[in-house]
């Protein structure tokens, strides 16, 4: 394989500057080196797609990689600031997942139509216990009758609901 000339001023230019340049992109990606390292690849990609800029009369080329190596840590920091942030799978894995609102509202109209099964005691108890956040003692002096019977009336609506609903038992809690 024969090695051209622009292949050797490429090597040459990263040998005598990656360290120093890896250093810099190491700072302006806080310390992720895996994002230095693509920085600093680029920036020398850079460099190979534009010669012109490699043969100039400077009295080094440093300048010019710091200045494009730092362009592009700021772009690559404004871009990962537009998008949302990326998590890892394990937040996804542990991540609760919520019903859509057509599955709420399927849910719903199920629940309405079980609980039109119940007798108008159960009714009126779950009512006044699950849907309205009334204590025991409240739902017994509302609908005046003693607690025990509001949890009794309470657990029987429940299980019966649990009969109707089979897919939701593990909800009905």
């Amino acid at each position: 394989m024969t090695v051209t000339t622009e292949e050797r001023v490429l090597a040459e230019l990263q040998r005598e500057h990656a360290g120093a340049l890896f250093a810099l992109l190491l700072r302006l990606s806080d310390g992720d080196r895996q994002r230095a390292e693509d920085l600093m690849q680029e920036t020398f990609v850079r460099a190979w797609q534009h010669p012109e800029a490699l043969c100039a009369d400077y009295d080094s080329v440093r300048p010019w990689l710091f200045t494009v190596g730092r362009r592009l840590a700021i772009d690559a920091r404004r871009a990962r600031s537009a998008r949302p942030a990326e998590v890892g799978a394990e937040v996804l894995d542990s991540a609760e997942v919520c019903a859509d609102h057509a599955e709420r509202s399927a849910a719903a109209l199920d629940i309405r139509e079980a609980v039109k099964t119940l007798t108008p005691q159960h009714r009126a108890v779950l009512m006044l216990v699950y849907f309205r956040g009334a204590s025991v003692a409240e739902a017994a002096e509302t609908l005046g009758i003693p607690p025990g019977t509001v949890k009794s009336r309470a657990y029987y609506a429940l299980r019966a609901l649990r009969r109707e609903l089979p897919g939701y038992a593990g909800d009905l809690h």
